[in-house]
């Protein structure tokens, strides 16, 4: 089956207070598919952000970001009023977000609307804690114990709760039960909002595609709860990090900085952290993308300290032992693995054995020096195409900025006339990818927009300007999904089996 759809992450919608949310908008983009008769969304993950405001860098690999929970749903339950959200201050550029403005903000509209919530009277509301009390009473716990010590990382706390000592976890619980219960409240209003519109797209034949990082960050309840899955020292610190060694693009390296796992402890449980966890993504998603897979097979081990990526090791993962825990306790799931970056035989083989599709990036295939995986013509069916991910330049900027031989040769290579005249060239692009043999291509929104640098979701290895763009109402026009359709018809990715 061929199949096609985009890539947006749920910020990046536009709404009234500040961010993407699960608002009327969301709505409307899911129609916006439906017209143009897409059949995938895919969004970034959704969990809760701190500081860099990365998706990537959550406090829970489980929870959901309270951000994304609408406001104006909340006012016609009577919870919140009108007067009350337009009074808060969420920044006035509508194509950007300001989370500092969003943090002071949103939490004060939430707790206010917990105080006049009657959510305790509702069987559903139960039903929820039931289900999902595997992680989230440590999550309340520690979201409501960082707040108590201002914030501070886990490591950073009192002795007693850092270790998670029994008697401070009942002091803790006890002293603070309102904050705890809030979060679970916040917990619940996002589950709800979430499944409503994922039902919504559902019914209109739109799958969700959801997004999850292979790491956890250091400061999580993740890391917290469960210390002895995680390299770290007695004192909770982590022996060794996360990243990526110097290539290419990184003369030194990415130091992502995030606690690596004690692979042989999760393989004694039967992976069952790993299999809660594939277990919640299906709960919230369709198809779920995971972020990193070579880090299965071999994963880069830096020394906790270090300044730099440079003087890391390669150390040996789970490799096909975990997915085949997951295939054989979860039965068949619809993975994408994110195979991208310098790869061994090993991770090839890998991801061959798993038959999860592995991603193929078109702005990496126009290198004019040699041939390249990512040329269309090298492609499988078995693969998902994309002009470029949150991580890449949108393509109207990406053409002004690569080399002037590469350019010429991705003309030459779509068969555009070299007349400097690059205003459309997004649908070249676009073309390529829906016309490849791949069995599902995505296409972030800024591409079929056509728009710039401005754009951009995320730089790599920088911090302030990432995360925050955010589309215009006006930009999902019915020209626009007529368009669509019409590219996708021509390459027969609109019919359904």
């Amino acid at each position: 089956m061929r199949e096609s759809g985009i890539l947006l992450p749920i910020f990046s919608l536009p709404s009234k207070y500040g961010i993407g949310c699960f608002s009327k908008e969301a709505y409307r983009f899911i129609d916006f598919l439906k017209k143009a008769e897409l059949h995938y969304w895919q969004v970034l993950p959704m969990g809760q952000t701190g500081y860099g405001d990365s998706p990537y860098q959550s406090f829970s690999a489980f929870a959901g970001n309270p951000y994304f929970i609408d406001l104006e749903t909340l006012i016609h339950h009577g919870l919140l009023t009108e007067e009350e959200c337009d009074a808060v201050d969420f920044g006035s550029k509508q194509n950007d977000i300001d989370y500092e403005k969003l943090y002071y903000g949103r939490y004060m509209l939430l707790q206010r609307a917990y105080e006049r919530s009657s959510h305790k009277e509702e069987g559903k509301y139960h039903k929820f804690l039931k289900n999902n009390k595997e992680w989230l009473e440590d999550y309340a716990l520690y979201r409501a114990i960082k707040t108590y010590f201002n914030e501070k990382p886990w490591v950073e706390w009192e002795e007693d709760i850092r270790t998670r000592k029994k008697s401070a976890i009942k002091k803790y619980k006890e002293m603070l039960k309102k904050e705890i219960d809030i979060v679970r409240f916040q917990q619940y209003i996002f589950w709800r909002q979430w499944k409503k519109l994922k039902k919504y797209a559902n019914k209109r034949g739109v799958r969700i595609i959801g997004d999850i990082p292979i790491y956890v960050a250091f400061d999580s309840v993740d890391s917290w709860a469960h210390q002895e899955l995680f390299q770290l020292d007695k004192n909770g610190y982590p022996t060794r990090v996360a990243g990526c060694p110097p290539d290419a693009f990184s003369e030194k390296g990415q130091l992502w900085g995030n606690p690596l796992y004690r692979w042989e402890k999760h393989k004694e449980t039967g992976y069952q952290w790993w299999l809660a966890r594939i277990r919640q993504c299906f709960q919230l998603y369709d198809v779920v993308r995971i972020d990193h897979f070579r880090g299965f097979d071999e994963y880069y081990s830096i020394p906790y300290g270090d300044k730099t990526a440079e003087f890391g090791t390669w150390e040996k993962g789970p490799g096909y032992s975990l997915f085949k825990t997951i295939k054989k306790k979860l039965g068949k799931v619809d993975i994408i693995a994110e195979d991208l970056g310098f790869l061994t035989d090993s991770v090839f083989e890998l991801v061959e054995k798993t038959g999860f599709p592995g991603m193929k990036i078109l702005e990496f295939a126009f290198d004019s020096r040699e041939d390249s995986d990512y040329l269309p013509h090298n492609y499988e069916k078995n693969c998902v195409v994309y002009t470029g991910t949150h991580d890449n330049e949108p393509i109207q900027s990406f053409v002004s900025s690569i080399q002037k031989e590469d350019l010429s040769f991705a003309l030459k290579y779509m068969n555009v006339r070299e007349d400097g005249n690059f205003r459309n060239i997004h649908w070249n692009f676009i073309r390529l990818a829906l016309s490849s043999t791949a069995n599902l291509v995505i296409i972030p929104m800024q591409d079929y927009l056509g728009l710039g640098a401005e754009s951009r979701i995320n730089t790599p290895s920088t911090l302030g300007q990432n995360w925050r763009w955010r589309m215009g109402k006006e930009m999902l026009s019915p020209e626009l999904a007529k368009k669509i359709r019409k590219w996708n018809s021509i390459y027969r990715r609109n019919l359904l089996e």
